[in-house]
């Protein structure tokens, strides 16, 4: 009887406990929704303001929702905001004349590098206002301080560090891990310079890869650096020596180089915030962070039937629905098709921000972009990197704009097929026998070796998908598909060199094609119409929680070293071929 008595107290104390767990869940959930509803409300910007531009946050490429931002696990503490928002709050901020002074506050910033460079050249049209702005940070890595040296005055703290070393970009080998464990690539490609299965099969880069990667690399940097020597008037030959000798080793160091042009405390900065927002020594600062002043410019309802459509492709291009952090083939395609159909939309502009991914969702989402360029102007802007798949989607646009760091190219397939014979035979003990009707039943095993007959077989596939890409490029850039295959074969390009080639059409912001397009359509005004409708919070709350709490602890468990744990698993889980970039750049 005590034993039964203790087993049902058990029980009722573990549902007791269900019912509170719940509970407090379900409070969270509430709490979110109402301070969603109050976060509605625009702020109200007061007098001789300081706008805070905190670029340490996630900027991304739209503004996400929010309302269940503050859930523990599922939601996530970080700020974020979208990269066009952004850059229009600054452009509000520059005519607004409660907005004295933007107070720049960055360290790494959660941006790529064609990103900043918007970013940058924001600031840069905002000080023709005469206003001020002012950088300040305890560190500066290199990023950071190439978006903080547009500002008038950059501050370093007495301190503090200023990260000025050159780049360097380092990629990762997995062939002897899987010799270890008995695992084979199978590899079929086109293309040279398609390294994406490098990691799988060497040991090193191979030399049409290490050629690609320096290439790009250098591109990157003269951007880095030229932007730095136009704002700092600093020679861009004397910025080379310095990151070369590595001379900026001190705070001191950055001051006696002309990288900054104080070191000051925090205290000391607030006080010359006060003094340009014109208030007194003694009185509070007025600041609105740039998430709330974005808030209040997006409210500001635009009229008019007359509409441009802004489609976002941000992430791995997939077959099926996708969310707003990848590119589902069925929710992008019904995007533009929507935009295609709707009489009061007089253009399209395609933001793209992809590496690229399957083959099949890549030629899916063209289509609609062939169809709707035959009936409306259709623009395409690249963000970081618009590659490979990320490219195919675009190519069909009347023009493509590009900043001179968005990495873009590598047009060029692929296919990984394991083969776990020898780890599953000879260090698991499990073999496989079984029947077939035909001779290719059971071609993509991944039990055995491919045979020469198979391998001739999925080589014929995905030379056909090449041909296909190809000529897809030909038609969209009006070039031949020799000329095409000369600058394919997988390559990766800068922005610059893309327009030098004849991949892009011109250097130029996210606005910039906007402008263009409501240009080609002849608009004199317009409202600009954002696809596919965001996610709904609650929905994605209940589809995605389980996968939210992995990535959660998985962040945790890995640290530093989760970006490499997310490399081994997407290339584990890509199925198909793939139009996807040679590897995940970063650029230190």
């Amino acid at each position: 009887m005590r034993e039964f008595f203790k087993y049902v107290s058990a029980t009722v104390v573990g549902f007791l406990l269900s019912i509170f767990l719940v509970f407090i869940f379900f409070m969270f959930i509430i709490a979110a929704v109402v301070s969603s509803i109050s976060d509605d409300k625009t702020v109200d910007v007061k007098a001789n303001s300081v706008l805070f531009l905190n670029l340490d946050q996630n900027i991304k490429e739209r503004t996400p929702n929010t309302r269940f931002e503050n859930l523990p696990i599922i939601g996530s503490a970080e700020k974020s905001i979208g990269l066009r928002d952004l850059i229009r709050a600054v452009k509000k901020a520059k005519s607004d004349p409660n907005i004295k002074v933007i107070y720049m506050s960055v360290s790494s910033p959660g941006a790529g590098k064609a990103s900043l460079k918007e970013i940058r050249d924001a600031i840069i049209d905002f000080k023709k206002s005469k206003k001020q702005v002012i950088a300040y940070s305890e560190v500066y890595t290199q990023d950071a301080y190439y978006v903080a040296s547009a500002a008038n005055k950059v501050y370093l703290n007495p301190q503090g560090a200023l990260e000025f070393k050159g780049f360097n970009s380092e990629l990762m080998f997995f062939k002897g891990a899987l010799e270890k464990i008995g695992v084979e690539a199978q590899i079929i490609r086109v293309g040279n310079y398609k390294s994406a299965v490098e990691p799988f099969i060497n040991e090193k880069m191979s030399e049409y890869n290490r050629q690609q990667v320096s290439a790009y690399v250098n591109g990157l940097y003269n951007t880095f650096l030229q932007g730095i020597s136009e704002t700092r008037k600093i020679p861009r030959d004397s910025l080379f020596v310095i990151a070369n000798d590595f001379k900026i080793q001190q705070a001191n160091d950055a001051l006696n180089y002309k990288m900054v042009d104080a070191l000051r405390y925090k205290d000391q900065v607030i006080d010359e915030l006060k003094k340009l927002s014109g208030i007194g020594k003694n009185d509070k600062i007025e600041a609105i962070s740039i998430n709330e002043y974005a808030e209040n410019v997006t409210s500001e309802k635009a009229t008019g039937k007359t509409k441009i459509a802004v489609i976002y492709a941000n992430g791995d291009i997939i077959s099926g629905e996708g969310n707003d952090e990848s590119i589902g083939s069925e929710r992008i395609s019904r995007a533009i098709r929507k935009a295609r159909l709707d009489s009061n939309v007089k253009a399209i502009v395609l933001r793209v921000n992809s590496g690229g991914g399957s083959a099949l969702a890549s030629d899916v989402i063209w289509r609609e972009m062939e169809l709707s360029k035959k009936v409306k102007p259709v623009m395409a802007s690249f963000g970081d990197v618009a590659a490979s798949g990320g490219y195919y989607i675009a190519c069909a646009a009347d023009s493509i704009f590009v900043q001179p760091n968005t990495i873009t190219g590598s047009i060029g397939v692929f296919g990984i097929i394991p083969n776990f014979q020898n780890l599953l035979n000879n260090k698991l003990g499990i073999t496989f026998d079984g029947v077939k009707t035909g001779k290719y039943a059971d071609i993509m095993s991944v039990n055995r070796p491919l045979t020469a007959g198979e391998r001739f077989i999925i080589q014929n596939d995905v030379n056909h998908i090449y041909d296909t890409f190809i000529t897809r490029v030909a038609d969209g850039r009006k070039m031949t598909k020799k000329q095409v295959d000369s600058v394919g074969g997988g390559r990766v390009w800068v922005g610059t060199d893309a327009v030098r080639i004849g991949l892009a059409d011109r250097l130029g912001s996210f606005n910039d094609a906007i402008v263009a397009a409501g240009k080609k359509a002849n608009l004199k005004t317009y409202r600009v119409v954002e696809f596919p409708e965001k996610i709904d919070p609650f929905k994605s709350l209940m589809d995605s929680s389980t996968d939210k709490i992995k990535t959660y602890y998985a962040q945790k468990e890995f640290g530093e070293h989760f970006l490499m744990y997310e490399q081994m698993k997407k290339a584990v889980l890509n199925s198909g071929v793939q139009a996807r970039m040679p590897f995940n750049i970063n650029i230190n």
